[in-house]
């Protein structure tokens, strides 16, 4: 988008000879136009970096122990460390794709690149699904994170109400190098959280021993394996923004750096977490983390975690809101949301979004199964089989035989396998699971005022 805009601004600068060109705009939409191209073309890869942190290191990180305590310590370690270097293989892959196709600015781009309008549309109402889903999860967090802290009688829909509220608040900002602003606080909360988590158990093992296991549970599940697979999946879903976030870099190029930092920090903090709060409690973990704490400890966690649940929360809904906002506005300085106009649709536009996210998580009451079914359906296919499916069809250059091009063919193609897998496996187990818990009674049921689980 910056680069056509660019040359468009260029087009219309007061040196321009071509008096055709020079007399498309007056002085006031000319000042629009320019002033909207250089607001939304401010992120470099450091900001990048901080962007893709509040976007990744959120629930996922929250969902980790529980995964630990199903698939054991072993399986556990191999699946977050290799997944995640995976997520930094398709996540070069899609930087790789945006600088050769540097029109592209979002994920369904990429769709329309491949498979035409067809693949444009699928992918577009994944991700908008996809998005729709990952608020609907924060909005859930936020429901848990006050019951918890404040433990009263407050009907849970109230807290879910005001977790919209914060989420639609924190929305407000348009552009992503302002929410990078709010990143370091973002990273800070989580860190913090998980933090006293790890101390909290820590020091309750030193006092009254836990089991724990190398290996998976002896009655663990197909659903429950698949279910726990997922939710490292899941957090490693800072894909899915990517081409968003580089859309607004004035150095494309430089992503690297960004993804080379976020891949190993989240790797590092995904398997620490995991692994060590895991052990500090035992089979008994609980999901979100946090629950795990023990009841003060849990309280103070989740106050020093509502950063990081609303601000990475917040972010989906600014990039679910730019992608449709730029598609109804694609020739109108409307887009730049920096005129009346803009800033009416674009209020208008979050808060459509957050309405729909606060009933999904009404909907699915529960943080794994939600989480789950968001790897499954979708993550699946932004982080794994999507990426595989670019290089094959966007990236890859000469003939087959080439050694190059039979080593990076099989590696995409175990991915694409991976993907695949995941996507039907995985919907498979988390339906189940969600059946399961509504029979048991479980959880909470739809709009009922008590505990998410």
């Amino acid at each position: 988008m910056q680069k056509k805009d660019a040359e468009k601004c260029n087009m219309l600068s007061p040196d321009d000879s071509d008096d055709v060109v020079a007399v498309e705009l007056n002085d006031v939409d000319r000042h629009v136009f320019e002033h909207g191209v250089g607001r939304f073309n401010r992120l470099g890869w450091k900001r990048l970096t901080i962007v893709l942190l509040v976007e990744a290191v959120a629930l996922g990180c929250l969902s980790l122990p529980s995964t630990f305590g199903a698939l054991g310590m072993v399986p556990g370690t191999l699946c977050c460390v290799g997944l995640g270097c995976i997520a930094v293989y398709t996540s070069h892959t899609i930087g790789r794709v945006k600088l050769k196709f540097p029109e592209v600015a979002h994920y369904a781009d990429v769709g329309q690149l491949m498979w035409g309008r067809a693949g444009y549309e699928v992918i577009y109402v994944m991700l908008t699904l996809m998005l729709l889903f990952i608020l609907g999860s924060h909005c859930l967090t936020g429901t848990i994170a006050f019951v918890q802290i404040t433990k009263s009688d407050i009907c849970s829909i109230v807290f879910t109400v005001v977790s919209g509220i914060i989420l639609l608040l924190l929305a407000i900002p348009p552009t992503f190098t302002e929410v990078a602003i709010l990143g370091y606080i973002d990273f800070a909360s989580i860190v913090l959280a998980v933090g006293i988590t790890i101390i909290g158990t820590g020091v309750r093992r030193s006092q009254v021993s836990t089991e724990w296991s190398a290996w998976p549970r002896e009655d663990l599940t197909f659903t429950e394996a698949f279910v726990a697979a997922s939710n490292i999946v899941f957090a490693y879903s800072f894909a899915i923004c990517q081409f968003s976030f580089m859309d607004e870099m004035h150095t494309p190029k430089d992503y690297v750096k960004s993804i080379w930092v976020l891949g190993i920090l989240e790797i590092l903090i995904y398997t620490l977490t995991g692994s060590l709060v895991y052990v500090f409690v035992g089979k008994d973990v609980k999901s979100p983390a946090l629950l795990s704490a023990g009841d003060l400890l849990s309280r103070i966690a989740f106050g020093v975690a509502l950063p990081v649940v609303y601000i990475s929360g917040s972010i989906n809904t600014t990039v679910l809101a730019r992608m449709i906002h730029g598609r109804l506005y694609r020739n109108s300085e409307i887009r730049f949301i920096n005129t009346r106009m803009g800033w009416i649709t674009w209020l208008s536009l979050i808060t459509i979004i957050t309405v729909i996210a606060f009933i999904i998580s009404e909907i699915i009451p529960f943080f794994p199964d939600l989480l789950s079914i968001c790897s499954a359906l979708f993550i699946s296919g932004f982080t794994f089989y999507f990426p595989a499916l670019m290089w094959f069809l966007l990236l890859r250059e000469g003939k087959w035989n080439t050694a190059y091009n039979i080593f990076y063919g099989v590696v995409n193609a175990c991915i694409f396998a991976i993907g695949v897998i995941t996507l039907g496996c995985g919907s498979y187990a988390s339906v189940q699971d969600i059946i399961q818990n509504y029979q048991t009674g479980a959880v909470r049921g739809v709009f009922a005022c008590s505990t998410p689980a």
